[in-house]
């Protein structure tokens, strides 16, 4: 990658958002400009043809990652997705005493949305310790789950450490309580195949930024008959069936979701990142960044005073301390270099008590990512560390 003025650029924050391909750009001008028209609504030629383009992005979109299209609703990203599933699964489905299972790894918007639901409803946490290589412990979370367990709600990939969730063998756990397994998908789906089907989970959530798409939406993939039983999130136009001030009722799902216009250019962006990575191939993806991950994990772990966080086969993402250099000063120093790293909590604080840091520094990676962006971020590191001695 190039900065504006033609010198090199090595972007390694894509865990936090992924740089948008053309192919992306072009859908989104087209959307917004010569194909637009609002949906669901207008009786007109084009209003019809970009309702049908945003159902066939739905399509697209729920078959990335082995779903049907009723069974996917569009939200404002996965952070929306989990605070839907705590506000209508949670709040018609959970009691006072009940139990959700999360881990220390998770990301603020997986614990956050079952605390308020926990102040309004009287719910229960209880969280899953890690490995000493910053797994989530399953053998662990078996010893804690029981028949009060209702949800496990965990990271497929942690964002900090780049560990890997087993989730057919967490499915598996959590049905054998009869409980339901909410997965946060973010780090998972641009780096890993994803089939919500062969996995066994209940709900499913991802953001379209990190999968080379736009920002301001993401998804929620929930089993149908799940879908089908939980309650309206928000009111307004579209979510409706028929209303008058005695009463209203709503539209089936997915559509039961969606109040108001939604976001259509961005859907139908979300779909031609889907088709640029499926493109090249998940699995591709996949190798290219595991390659990329070992490389700088072995890299990193000849400086002197740099402390490497979670396993060997982190998924994409590397974290790190460097001494008592703070990660704020690390990420300055380095982007004076023209390197672009994310320094602090990563939305992770519990992780970060645990690990016993304020923040970390993380490298991560993306399908444009290569090894002079290694070199460049080694470079940086050895001139900060003369800088402080």
């Amino acid at each position: 990658m190039v900065n504006a003025d033609g010198s090199p650029w090595h972007y390694l924050d894509t865990a936090a958002t992924a740089q948008k391909p053309q192919a992306v750009v072009d859908a989104m001008t087209a959307a917004l400009g010569r194909d637009y028209a609002t949906v669901h609504r207008g009786v007109y030629s084009r209003s019809a043809e970009m309702t049908l383009g945003y159902e066939a992005a739905r399509r697209r979109v729920a078959g990335f990652v082995g779903g049907a299209e009723d069974e996917l609703v569009f939200t404002r990203g996965a952070t929306e997705a989990i605070n839907l599933v705590a506000a209508t699964w949670g709040e018609a489905n959970l009691q006072a005493g009940d139990r959700v299972l999360l881990s220390v790894l998770e990301h603020h918007s997986n614990i956050v949305p079952w605390q308020l639901l926990r102040e309004r409803v009287g719910i229960e946490i209880d969280v899953c310790p890690l490995t000493d290589d910053g797994r989530i412990d399953l053998d662990a979370a078996r010893q804690v789950i029981d028949e009060r367990t209702k949800l496990v709600a965990l990271a497929h990939v942690s964002n900090v450490l780049g560990s890997r969730l087993d989730v057919a063998a967490t499915a598996e756990m959590a049905h054998s309580v009869g409980a339901k397994l909410l997965v946060d998908g973010c780090q998972a789906v641009p780096r890993l195949p994803v089939d919500v089907k062969a996995m066994g989970c209940d709900f499913y959530v991802f953001s379209a930024h990190k999968l080379y798409g736009p920002t301001g939406i993401g998804a929620l993939w929930a089993r149908k008959d799940i879908l089908g039983a939980m309650p309206p999130y928000q009111g307004g136009g579209s979510m409706i069936d028929r209303v008058t001030f005695e009463k209203t009722t709503w539209a089936d799902a997915p559509q039961r979701f969606e109040a108001g216009t939604p976001a259509i250019a961005e859907a139908i962006a979300f779909a031609a990142a889907v088709d640029y990575v499926d493109a090249i191939g998940i699995e591709a993806i996949a190798a290219h960044e595991d390659t990329l991950t070992r490389t700088a994990r072995a890299e990193l772990a000849k400086i002197n005073s740099l402390r490497l966080f979670g396993p060997d086969d982190a998924a994409g993402i590397v974290s790190f301390q460097l001494g008592d250099i703070h990660p704020h000063d690390l990420g300055t120093i380095l982007d004076e270099e023209n390197v672009a790293i994310r320094a602090g909590h990563h939305c992770a604080q519990p992780l970060m008590d645990h690990l016993g840091v304020p923040a970390t520094a993380r490298a991560s990676f993306g399908l444009y990512s290569d090894e002079d962006d290694i070199a460049a971020l080694i470079r940086g590191i050895e001139r900060t560390k003369r800088i402080f001695g």
